[in-house]
């Protein structure tokens, strides 16, 4: 079956019918820049923009940057902070609503790189923050919200995200060290059996992921930026996300 899947980041919103059983897009997505400041209203209308260009009926899932309990919104890092406290199932016209590094993560461990693994399995996603999923066993402890974490006095996010290395200026090797500083500290809060690196820059893992030495096993998502996407349809299938393989 088909279920209807946007992603909302800091930069870009993405939407594209997908079909959850394949785990594969059936359109070609339509993205629009996210409006700024990235406010409830005009962000609504950006959704709502996507469910009429596929003239859209059926169930829709969409992704939040932040902490998502029951449909409301707790944290807003990325996004301006009117968003705290707000409803967003109710404001996306009855979406449901999981957040965005959750969501990539339910893809990619379905149908990605995280198919068939045991133990504890990260998920980081690396855009205008630092989005993470975390699995044991291949059960999704939601909300983790990692990119926070303090690295040098500040939030990872700060210093390791994609936007740092832009905004900064930094070549890839300059960035893979922070990328590499930060995993590090990541590896022994969790001890994690796998990292999977997400987000719009996974395309470009050649350029930096060599030169990330961890000891735990490091791949790129196998569903790239789609991965958030395919994950936000997976959670609003009726029957809900299907279990990993």
């Amino acid at each position: 079956m088909e279920v209807l899947g946007i992603d909302i980041g800091g930069s870009g919103i993405k939407g594209a019918p997908v079909d959850v059983v394949a785990g594969r897009l059936t359109q070609e997505r339509l993205r629009i820049p996210t409006p700024q400041p990235a406010k409830p209203a005009p962000m609504a209308e950006t959704v709502a923009q996507i469910v009429d260009h596929f003239s859209w009926t059926g169930p829709v899932g969409v992704t939040f940057p932040g902490v998502i309990m029951d449909g409301v919104v707790r944290s807003a890092a990325n996004v301006h902070h009117s968003w705290v406290g707000v409803d967003a199932a109710d404001l996306f016209g009855g979406a449901r609503v999981v957040n965005d590094a959750d969501a990539a993560g339910l893809a990619e461990l379905r149908f990605g790189e995280g198919r068939s693994r045991k133990g504890t399995v990260l998920m980081l996603t690396f855009g205008t923050g630092i989005g993470s999923a975390l699995f044991a066993d291949g059960v999704l402890v939601p909300n983790t919200e990692l990119g926070h974490l303090e690295l040098h006095g500040k939030d990872a996010e700060h210093r390791a995200s994609d936007r740092a290395r832009e905004e900064e200026d930094l070549g890839w090797k300059e960035w893979a060290e922070r990328v590499e500083t930060y995993l590090k500290h990541v590896e022994k809060l969790f001890s994690p059996t796998l990292f999977i690196i997400g987000g719009g820059v996974s395309k470009k893992a050649d350029k930096f992921l060599p030169h990330v030495k961890i000891d735990t096993p490091i791949v790129p998502a196998a569903l790239q930026n789609e991965a958030g996407i395919i994950g936000a349809a997976l959670v609003a299938a009726p029957a809900g996300p299907p279990p990993a393989a």
